[in-house]
């Protein structure tokens, strides 16, 4: 699969913002709900300046979108297909750590085999 530059303009930016942890957190931990900017920063034991930085870097990003009810301002994810594409990357990752670690313990298993044979 090839990207054009002009796709790769708008990933980039875009896995940067992502690549934060603690804005990966706040979206994680918004999950399909709205949530209030207490709420976030109960979850993540963030301070209030630095959630409220985060949300609007998230917001200009276009992963959050902010709604006023009443007195206070509810952060929701912008599509929540974003949770379905972190959700495959953590998956992908995790297939492959595991494809990696056999490939690691297999030559282990080998050597153990071998050493076993020549013991009998």
């Amino acid at each position: 699969m090839k990207f054009p530059e002009h796709d790769q303009a708008q990933i980039i930016p875009a896995l940067k913002v992502l690549g934060e942890p603690n804005r990966l957190r706040i979206l994680c931990g918004l999950g399909l709900e709205c949530r209030p900017v207490t709420d976030i920063i109960n979850a993540t034991g963030l301070g209030q300046t630095n959630v409220s930085f985060h949300l609007r870097v998230l917001r200009d990003a276009g992963f959050v979108r902010a709604e006023r009810r009443g007195a206070f301002i509810y952060y929701c994810l912008a599509d929540a297909e974003l949770l379905r594409i972190l959700h495959d990357l953590k998956l992908w990752l995790d297939v492959r750590q595991a494809i990696q670690a056999d490939q690691v313990a297999r030559p282990v298993k080998h050597v153990a085999l071998a050493k076993t044979r020549e013991e009998t």
